[in-house]
This record gives structure tokens, sequence and C-alpha cells, in this order.
């Protein structure tokens, strides 16, 4: 009790010894009013008010001020102050704004709304290059609240979630601040460095709201929310808007300001509704008050998100830059219902810097090696909108339950709570030490230990592991092991796993890892157990084939320099052939059986398609990720996938010291993928792939290179740039060289989107092409066309694809269903 009463007093005492200018601003009726901007005239420096309408403007020299207060809706108030001393207080009250209609001259021929919108749209890119560069501070806060929680989710409990949640299910899952220095190069360069982060609960975390993720600039065509949405002054933002002058309003300034009101024209289209303000004459934005809804950004979770700018005018730039932006959003996903808010307030600007490509790097975001250590002091000196009460509230409270969690009592005594073994833990069961910080158990998963194949029949599975952490999770040690019993085959087998990860920069991984187990010819495992499961059981159709491996082998994994990431494997492997030992199943047919366990040969029943062997395999696999941009934190980077640039698999392997020495052989390989949007016309997705074989006229089938085939036509892995989904799984399996490429276009709306009718389903037409081509073997291509995104509310789980195949000519036909988790 000392303690939280010893912190409320230092916060209240930083509080007033660093608010130089603090104050209250309602409206007048008395309600507080928030997000209202505060600026020093004729200078980027300022704040804007909190929820409860209270700011605090750190200011720290006694002088003559002119203060600006504009709030969207009212008129701006300025306030002529002399201070001598600090800290100064000024309460301020606002008038709301007439926005009328008796400026505007009404034509019968056109709508007036239309012709300031072409007039914005025509100074677009020139008003988007008039800031070239600049340097600015940046301070964001996010709040995320959920409201009345369910106290289990799929029979899980849910708990209080660290102490958030009060008794009424509700509480703040996350509260965070960010401070920062930001530079910025058009069209698309930025770069932060955080100087202090601070997460509620947590003086170990770092705040994920950056400059980078709220950086929406509406003089684009699109905006990148999720999906990537049409501004409302794009280049073709006719095709998807409806304009309307709601009226206009003069700012301090004496500028007219006209208010459009953004109508779209269909609902699921990926755009904005609300209100643009556009600034007469100069055609560039005064403000935005806009939003999404969750369908429209292609986030199933967010019911709707709102994003609010506001701008101040420079006489020395004739520059609009933005200085505050709200996002507020609300959503909801499993009986969880919740908002939030992310506040950024942008100040201090110096503009065209003369700032160059050279002065910035891969290196998006880093973060000073102390920013998380910054104390409450610091934050009331330097945070430019004050907490609410709630926020305060939150601050404390989680801070008290940090340090209570993190007590060696606390932690013993949580450890002897889940550590008694019950009835219910009798298919799974964990020890943990939290104050050591590590875990053991086994667990017996129902729905993937229960399988079957026509090799082992049905079985059963169970694991063990053991995990350490070490640093925060920047090192771990992992120790995993497996034991499978197949009732038909009557065979155990068993395998083990140890892991240890080095750091969180590099991202370096050493395994070790050993046993027997069953495996697909094809390492991609083209076919799924559960598929397999209800294909052979109800369907006759075996189609999975599996062989045995006894096997011992060392992985290492390290990305060497940014973009550039190194796989090596060496493993010594037995492999013995397997054959059917069942027949069984639930529906027979008397038109169709089991086909054998050879891959060479359905009918070849008993026969192996290759003798048993041990080898010695090494490989070497080098990810280049062109253009990849990262974030920096003091002990661990992270890495940022650049659409503009594809990602390059280069791989040798190399089997050797082969019993039966014909199964030696080389093979080089590589691949090409990325996947990129087209402006408002969807996604793009393609991935190519090539290789050959050296000295491998006689090699075992299983060192062949497989080709992801489909004959179930049910595909769960959501990815159709890796399959052909209507080739059998082995019938083009190749010890030669080999071209297989497959590209996919998702119009995401865009075409669909504007059939009457059909636009209300918010369907997504997707189209594909595939092609193989490998020596003695003609070409083989398929074409696809489906519809994806099908399902209701939320829940958009399966899509429908038609496709042809050809090879020397018409092939076969195909219905493909697809199903997507997330």
């Amino acid at each position: 009790m000392i303690k939280k009463l010893l912190s409320i007093f230092l916060i209240a005492f930083s509080t007033f010894i660093s608010a130089q200018i603090t104050g209250h601003i309602t409206d007048q009726n008395n309600a507080p009013l928030p997000f209202v901007n505060i600026l020093i005239e004729n200078t980027y420096k300022g704040t804007t008010s909190n929820d409860d309408g209270y700011y605090e403007l750190n200011i720290s020299t006694p002088k003559k001020y002119t203060i600006v207060y504009s709030y969207l809706g009212y008129k701006t108030v300025k306030k002529d102050v002399t201070i001598d001393q600090f800290p100064y207080k000024i309460d301020v009250t606002l008038e709301e704004e007439s926005v009328s209609l008796t400026e505007v001259v009404i034509s019968a021929e056109d709508n007036p709304a239309n012709e300031i919108m072409r007039q914005a749209i025509a100074k677009r890119e020139e008003n988007l290059k008039k800031i070239n560069s600049f340097k600015a501070d940046f301070y964001s806060r996010g709040l995320i609240k959920i409201k009345d929680a369910p106290e289990k989710i799929l029979g899980q409990d849910v708990g209080d979630l660290g102490g958030a949640l009060d008794s009424t299910r509700s509480g703040i899952i996350y509260l965070s601040e960010t401070i920062s220095k930001i530079q910025f190069l058009n069209p698309d360069k930025l770069k932060e460095k955080i100087t202090a982060s601070k997460v509620s609960g947590d003086d170990n975390g770092f705040s994920f709201n950056s400059a980078l993720d709220v950086d929406f600039n509406f003089y684009n065509n699109t905006i990148e929310l999720g999906n990537k949405i049409i501004s409302p002054i794009a280049n073709n933002a006719f095709s998807y808007y409806r304009y309307k002058l709601e009226g206009v309003f003069y700012d301090d300034r004496g500028q007219l300001i006209n208010k459009i009101n953004v109508i779209p024209k269909r609902k699921n289209d990926p755009v904005f509704s609300g209100a643009i303000y556009i600034v007469e004459d100069q055609w560039s934005i005064y403000a935005t008050e806009l939003s999404v809804t969750g369908v429209q950004a292609r986030i199933p979770v967010a019911d709707l998100i709102t994003l609010k700018q506001s701008f101040s005018y420079s006489e020395k730039e004739d520059i609009w830059a933005i200085i505050s932006q709200s996002i507020d959003f609300r959503f909801g996903m499993f009986g969880i219902k919740g908002d939030g808010r992310f506040t950024a307030v942008y100040s201090n600007y110096e503009f065209n810097t003369g700032l160059t490509r050279k002065d910035f790097s891969r290196e998006i975001v880093a973060f000073e090696k102390e920013a998380n250590k910054k104390d409450s002091i610091f934050w009331n000196t330097i945070r430019p909108v004050p907490l609410t009460l709630e926020e305060r509230t939150d601050y404390i409270k989680k801070d008290s339950i940090q340090t209570l969690h993190e007590s060696k009592p606390y932690l013993d005594s949580l450890d002897r709570a889940n550590n008694k073994f019950k009835l219910s833990n009798i298919l799974g069961y964990t020890y943990q030490n939290s104050h050591k910080d590590y875990r053991l158990g086994y667990n017996v998963p129902i729905l993937g230990s229960v399988q079957f194949n026509t090799v082992q029949g049905y079985t059963a599975n169970a694991n063990v592991f053991y995990t350490k952490n070490y640093d925060d999770y920047n090192r771990f040690f992992r120790a995993s092991g497996n034991i499978q019993y197949g009732f038909s085959d009557e065979r155990l087998r068993a395998t083990g796993a140890l892991t240890y990860k080095f750091n969180s920069i590099s991202n370096a991984f050493l395994t070790v890892s050993g046993g027997v187990t069953v495996k697909q010819f094809n390492p991609s495992n083209p076919i799924s157990p559960l598929i397999n499961s209800v294909s052979t059981l109800f369907f006759e159709d075996n189609y999975m084939k599996l062989y045995d491996k006894s096997h011992l082998s060392l992985n290492y994994s390290e990305e060497l320099f940014n973009g550039f990431r190194l796989y090596s494997g060496l493993s010594y492997e037995r492999r013995k052939a397997l054959f059917n030992t069942t027949d069984q199943t639930f529906f027979n047919d008397k038109n169709d059986a089991y086909t054998s366990n050879n891959p060479l040969d359905e009918t070849a029943f008993g026969v192996a398609p290759f003798e048993t062997h041990h080898i010695i395999k090494g490989s070497i696999t080098a990810r280049i990720n062109f253009g990849q941009e990262y974030l920096s934190y003091p002990d661990a980077k992270y890495n940022v996938s650049n659409d503009d640039y594809p990602t390059l698999y280069l791989g040798y392997e190399k089997g050797f010291g082969a019993t039966n020495s014909d199964y030696n052989f080389d093979q080089i390989k590589a691949s090409l993928t990325q996947s990129f949007s087209i402006k408002d016309k969807g996604r793009l997705m393609y991935n190519l792939k090539a290789g050959t074989f050296f000295n491998a006229d006689d090699i075992a089938f299983i060192d062949y290179q497989h080709f992801n085939g489909n004959q179930t036509h049910v595909n769960l892995d959501g990815n159709y740039t890796n399959v052909f989904n209507n080739l059998d799984y082995y019938s083009a399996s190749t010890n030669d060289a080999y071209f297989e490429g497959h590209i996919e276009h998702d119009f995401n709306g865009f075409l669909l989107g504007k059939v009457p009718l059909l636009n209300k389903l918010n369907f997504n037409l997707v189209v594909g092409a595939h092609v193989l081509a490998i020596p003695d073997f003609k070409p083989y291509q398929e074409y696809s066309v489906g519809i994806d995104n099908i399902g209701w509310g939320k829940w958009r789980l399966l899509r429908v694809d038609y496709l042809r195949s050809y090879q020397s000519g018409f092939q076969s036909d195909a219905i493909v269903f697809g199903l997507k988790f997330f």
C-alpha cells in the first residue's frame, strides 16, 4: 500500500512540475472535448487533449505566446498569453461551428461536391510532392479494451487476462506509449528512432504502436489498412464514390473549408465513408473523418475502423501537414467484444531538409537501448497528451500486478496450483517452474492422434516435451519426443529432437533429431493425415504412400546478414519399403479397391519401389529476401516483408555414402516467389521453381523431385501457388531437370464487387495458371477460376475452384474445395 501511494504521489508530483501550460477544454454545455489540437501559432509545436478534455503543452521559456485551439465542428479559438512563470493554466470553451450552404451557388447541372473533388484529385500529386522530406517528433498511444468477456472460449478458461479484467469481465488489455523521432523522404521512405517505449504491466516490453504502422497518406491513391483502401481523392475515386457538399465554414485564417460527405457506391468495395474537408483554391486536405468496415478492410475480427486526421498550415512552406491522428476501432470474435484507439501527435516539423536515399537504410524502426526503462517522471515531462484517469489507474494497477506476478512466492503458489494432477489431465499434463522458466509434460492429441492409413492401420500418438527459456525468450532450449503405434502393422516408432536458439538478432537455431518414423515419399507431405484418413476409410482411396525412415540429423540455420538466411543439414538415414497391412474400410465398394503402397505401380502389391539402404544426405539452402526491411530492438531483430521484391531460394542437395552406390546423387534447385498488390485490382502471387539432377540415373524413388498433386480435390493449405490440384501425387516425379510455375490473381472484389446483387455477397474472383515441364513428359498445364471468401458474416472459410488440366490436349476437369482457418 505504501509503495502504491508513493507511486501515485510521484506521478502527481512529476505531472505538476513538468506540465508548463495546462488546461481543460469543454463545449458550451461543459462537456469535455477530446482530440482538440493545441498549437503555438505559426509553429508545429503542440499537443492534443485527452479523452477527458485535459491537455498539457510543454513550454520552457516564459514569454508572450499565441495559442491556437482547433477542433472539427467547432470554431477555432486563439489565446494571447504572456507567461511570467510556470505552470500556467488556461481553460477553454469552444463553440460549435456553423456549417452552411449559404456561401455556395448550387447548380442544377452539376453536384458542387463533384467539382471540388475534381479539383482536389487534379492537385493530388502536386500536394503530395510539396513535402519532399521532413523530420518530426512523434508520439503515439495505444489503448485496447475488452467488454463483457466470456469466461470460456471453445471450452478453455479465459481467466482475467493477467488482472486486466474486472468483476464485469471488462478492462484494458493493452496500453502503450511511444516517443520517437521520424524522418520521411517522398514517396515511401520512413525511418523511426524510438527513444521511449512504455507498456502497461510490462516494464521490459516494447510498444508495437509506431509511426510506421499509422502512416496513412490520403494523397496516395490507396491506403494500406489491411486491404488496399481507395482514397477519396484517388485518380479513380469517381468509380468508387459519390460526393455531397455538407457545407462550408472559414478557418482562423479566413480560408474557406468545404466539408464533403464521402459515400461508397458499393458497400463492400475497399472504400471509406464519412467526411473529408477540402481547402478552397488550394484543394488541400484540411481534415478527415473516414471509416471503413472490417469486411471492406478484409480484417474479419474488426467491425468498424474510423480514421480521423487534422492538418495545420505553414505559411512559410505553403504546406498543410498532419498534426494529429486517431484510429478508433470496434472488434468482436468468439464472443469477445471490445474497442480501442491509437492516437498519434506529430510536432516540431522540419520540412524539405535535403534528406536523400543515402540517409535511409533497410532499418526502418530502431529502439534506443534504454527506451523501455524510462521512469514516470520522464514520461510526465515529455508526454504531449496527458493520461486519463482510467489510463493512470491502469498503469498503477498493472505495475503492481507485475511486481506481484514476478515475485518468487507468487510464482511458486501459482505453480503449486497448476501442477496438481487431475483426472482431466490424463490426456495432457504440464509441470512448470515459472520462477526458473521451464516446463515439461506430455499430451495425447485426440484429433491428431487417431489416424488411419493402409500401412499402419489406425495409429495413436503421444508427445513429451521440455522447454527452458532464457533472456525473455531470446534464447531457449526445446526437447521433444513423439511415439506412434500402428495397430495393424503392430509397430511402435519413436522420434525426438533437441533445439537451441542462440539469439533473436540473427535468429540462429541448432537442431539435433533422430528416431524411427514413417514418411511420405514427397517430403512436402502433399496429403494431410486427416484428409487421407477420410479418403481411405470412406472412399477406398489410399493416396498416401509411406516408407520407413530411421535417421540421425543435424540442422543449423542463421541469418548471416540482412535478407540472407542460410539453412544447412546433414543426416544419416536408413530407408526401408513398407507394404499394406490392412484392407479395412467403412464402405466397401465392390468396384473399387485399395492400391498398393508402391507409388511407381499401384498394382505392385508386395513389390518394393526401392531396396533397403543406408545413405548420408547433406543440403544447403540460401534464402534471399530482396529489399528486406527490419525493426531493431536492443536485443532482437524483426524482419518485415517487402511486397515490392521477390524471395529467391538457391539450394544444393547431395546424397553420398549409400550402401547402394547407384543411390548417390547431386541436385541443384532454385525458386522465386512473390505476392504483391496491384493498386485496387487485387493481389498477384507467383511461384517459379527449377532444378536438375547430376549422377542420378538410378537413385531411389524417395530422392526424386516430387510435385505436389491433389487427387482428393480438397485443399486445407490455403496456398494454391505450390500445388497442382488435378495432378496425381507421383505420376510426374523425376530424377532429371524440371520446371514448375504457378501464378494466381485474387481480384479481391474488384470484379464481382461491381456486379449488382452479386456484390452483396462479398465474394472474390480468383484465377490461376500452373505449368509443369520435365524431359520425356509432355508439358502439363492447369487453368482455374474460383470464388473465394465464401461464408457468412465474419466466417469466410470456403473457396471453390473449377479447373481444367491439359497435356497434349484437354485431359480432365475438376471442382476443388478449399478450407482456410485464418
